[in-house]
């Protein structure tokens, strides 16, 4: 299922259809990670250390339930097509779930909290249904090592403009509405979002309607034969492990986003213009990232966006909170890795599949997706627990809507270290796990 010879191209509808799935999980990654913790420690009154926990344990439910939807869309003999059905059934009840989390009570504290948690976990088991489907569909569509990375570059692109548009928008509706401290402002939003939702969900499912399917038969045995069989590829190691290390680093440093511009800047939209430094050069360097790999192993454009992550971080954590604008620079520097580090693993992963497919004769493609995409979703959900960790280690005190709280001296520094050096510190390490992955030069090499 992975050929070094060039075949034809997707069509371009195929390509921009594909790509609009992004905007779900755009969306999906980058606002909880944003809101849900300042939402229950300055809106709720839940402690940080509690509220890290709420964050991380409905997402943690997903290392379990996404290999088990990889093998349940690997096995789907549905006429519309094995994968596209999921993204409709899942993408609309994880829109129907967001908009619900923040629509809950919220007093007394306790009944708050568990609403959050209750409906968190719906939203982490529909995107399961959504996302692990959404995924695996690249190895079927195209057999053709190059046209993946063009694919990946849409969506990408598309992946981009979702956090822009969803990590600068979200937070401004809060404040149109009723303001950061608001409930109110929280339920406008749970509606914006799943609206922006339906949209990218619905574009996916339309706009893979003609998309070729590459089928190889299902594989037999059981769930934890196939999870051996996964565990057991080297190059898949390597990659997951890369992968998952940096979005525990990307969690972590979004998660601190709304502190950073509330407790360290406390300026006016600082958190709109972190995301559009962040995101802008994003959007500029996708397509340079997809030349890159034109001429060069995939393996190389992922550690040269990873070190270009690491190095942004740093004048992250130099800049901030005394020279603002460096620190802007930081995170566009930021952005630029951040566009590599997701076209390259993006493009690779179905590699890794395609190439087991092609080995053994059979089609595991979903459970390697619903491994990838567990092992993702852990590091996303960590990111905050870890930041949650920071704030508690810090002395952070948390607050209700009502309340004003001045920060201490060391939970400020906690703020910074916690968004700045913790993520570089493991995009870092996340790069001796990438030296073991081989598989470009084995593709590149006809082998």
């Amino acid at each position: 299922m992975t050929s070094s010879v060039p075949s034809p191209a997707l069509p371009g509808r195929v390509r921009r259809g594909y790509a609009l799935g992004s905007v779900a999980t755009g969306t999906f990654g980058t606002v909880p990670g944003l809101l849900l913790l300042p939402y229950l420690t300055d809106t709720l009154g839940v402690a940080a250390g509690v509220a890290g926990a709420i964050v991380f344990l409905p997402k943690a439910w997903d290392v379990v339930l996404n290999p088990v939807a990889g093998r349940i869309s690997d096995h789907s003999e549905h006429p519309g097509g094995r994968r596209r059905p999921f993204l409709l059934r899942g993408g609309l009840a994880l829109a129907l779930a967001f908009a619900l989390m923040f629509a809950g009570p919220t007093e007394p504290t306790a009944l708050a909290a568990g609403w959050v948690v209750v409906t968190f976990l719906l939203c982490a088991s529909a995107y399961a249904f959504f996302q692990v489907p959404y995924v695996a569909m690249p190895a079927e569509m195209t057999l053709d090592y190059a046209e993946r990375t063009r694919l990946m570059t849409w969506r990408v692109a598309v992946l981009a403009v979702a956090i822009l548009l969803s990590g600068a928008t979200a937070p401004l509706v809060v404040d149109a509405v009723g303001g950061e401290d608001s409930p109110s402002g929280y339920r406008a939003m749970g509606v914006y979002v799943a609206v922006v939702l339906v949209v990218g969900v619905v574009g996916a499912w339309w706009g893979t309607r003609d998309a070729p399917e590459h089928r190889v038969p299902t594989p037999t045995g059981s769930l934890r034969d196939q999870l051996r069989v996964v565990a057991a590829a080297p190059d898949f190691r390597a990659l997951l492990l890369t992968f998952v290390v940096q979005a525990l680093a990307v969690g972590t440093m979004l998660a601190g986003v709304a502190y950073v511009a509330d407790d360290l800047l406390e300026r006016p939209g600082a958190a709109t213009i972190l995301f559009a430094a962040f995101v802008g050069p994003a959007l500029l360097v996708t397509p340079l990232w997809e030349r890159y790999a034109r001429t060069r192993t995939k393996r190389s454009g992922y550690t040269w966006s990873t070190v270009s992550m690491v190095a942004g971080m740093v004048v992250l954590l130099l800049a901030l909170p005394h020279a603002p604008v460096v620190g802007y620079v930081g995170a566009a520097l930021v952005g630029v890795g951040y566009a590599g580090a997701q076209v390259f693993p993006m493009a690779m992963l179905p590699d890794a599949a395609a190439h087991d497919a092609a080995r053994t004769g059979e089609n595991r493609v979903g459970v390697y997706t619903g491994v990838w995409t567990a092992g993702e979703t852990l590091g996303l959900a960590l990111g905050p627990a870890v930041f949650a960790l920071a704030l508690a280690l810090g002395g952070y005190v948390s607050s209700t809507a009502d309340e004003s709280v001045a920060q201490s001296d060391s939970a400020l520094t906690a703020i910074r270290l916690g968004f700045a050096l913790v993520p570089a510190v493991l995009a870092a390490l996340s790069l001796l796990a990438l030296r073991h992955y081989r598989l470009d030069e084995e593709i590149r090499h006809g082998s």
